[in-house]
């Protein structure tokens, strides 16, 4: 699957599709959802609230679910409609050229946080192959955790970690200021990003307080690796 069609499902959450587990961004789905009638919708989580008690309390969970990520999509489907934007992947308007800080703030809030909820669905260890992909690219696991935990760490104020492909589909690692990511044309690491870490407080401030790293070990415990490799281009 090609960059513009990675993320065109993020939900439709409606009363036919209450009981699907997933909001399914990855080339493994092929009912993908671009925006049609101005309307993104809040995906649906695979997993409740209390899902991952001993790495993000449940408090935290509803609260950057129900509030922070349902207001991004709220403001990134107004922002859509004054720029009279439509029938677009989210994908497409973020890599687009000169978007506009709207877009820019919320479609990326919208973004970055369908691919964190999406990657920390329970299961899923390093497949063999990815693995390889992994030692290829940064000589052994323990240095890719090293450089991931250290962007992560080191991201002065809000922003993202990233385990992206760059345009030569090689496997990199960066952080990103606020809620830009490798999709946006002024980012500098630009690519198609597998795998995001939230370092805004919101987070994970109720549980860790200042303990960023903390907070950063105990995620890395709960990635699905098959939902990252799934990603790839």
């Amino acid at each position: 699957m090609n960059r513009k069609k990675f993320l065109k499902q993020s939900a439709i959450v409606s009363l036919g599709l209450a009981a699907m587990p997933s909001i399914a961004i990855g080339k493994e789905k092929n009912n993908q959802n671009s925006l049609t009638n101005n309307a993104f919708s809040l995906p649906k989580l695979a997993y409740g609230y209390n899902a991952f008690p001993h790495v993000i309390d449940a408090k935290t969970m509803e609260i950057h679910h129900s509030k922070h990520h349902n207001g991004y999509t709220k403001k990134l489907n107004a922002a859509c409609a004054k720029e009279n934007i439509s029938n677009k992947s989210i994908e497409e308007i973020l890599s687009a050229q000169n978007i506009s800080k709207n877009i820019k703030n919320n479609g990326g809030g919208y973004y970055n946080h369908c691919l964190y909820w999406d990657i920390l669905t329970p299961g899923g260890k390093m497949s063999a192959a990815f693995e390889r992909k992994i030692l290829t690219a940064f000589g052994s696991k323990e240095r890719f955790f090293n450089e991931l935990t250290n962007a992560a760490k080191t991201q002065f104020g809000s922003g993202w970690a990233w385990l992206y492909q760059d345009n030569n589909k090689n496997l990199k690692i960066c952080s990103t200021a606020n809620q830009d990511n490798p999709l946006m044309q002024h980012v500098k690491t630009n690519g198609n990003p597998i795998l995001g870490i939230d370092v805004w407080e919101h987070a994970y401030y109720l549980k860790y307080q200042n303990k960023r790293g903390e907070y950063i070990r105990n995620i890395l415990n709960i990635i699905n690796w098959e939902k990252v490799e799934s990603k790839m281009i």
